[in-house]
């Protein structure tokens, strides 16, 4: 399999704007290769009667079922509010907004 070079690391910098010095090149070209190849045995690996996954083990929801519950009444809700209005938490304002 040939290596990846200095001019493709050099094409894909200036792709991302990325400022690379020449050994900067010879370094990510090195290391972009080893990934190349990592990645490349991986399909080695894969055989046929092992069936695609997203994760290693089954995962089952752990949440718990939703239910209807009564909530607060909006009275109760601003209870304990410092100031309301129109039925309304009012806070101060922050963006100088009207």
């Amino acid at each position: 399999m040939p290596g990846i070079t200095r001019e493709e690391v050099a094409h894909l910098a200036k792709l991302a704007r990325l400022e690379l010095t020449a050994e900067e090149l010879e370094h990510f070209a090195g290391q972009l290769d080893d990934i190349i190849g990592a990645v490349a045995r991986v399909s080695d690996v894969a055989a046929q009667d092992v069936p695609p996954t997203s994760h290693p083990l089954p995962l089952t929801n752990v949440m718990r079922a939703d239910e209807v519950r009564p909530g607060l009444t909006p009275a109760q809700a601003l209870a304990g509010a410092p100031a309301q209005e129109q039925q309304r938490f009012k806070v101060p304002q922050i963006l100088g907004e009207e």
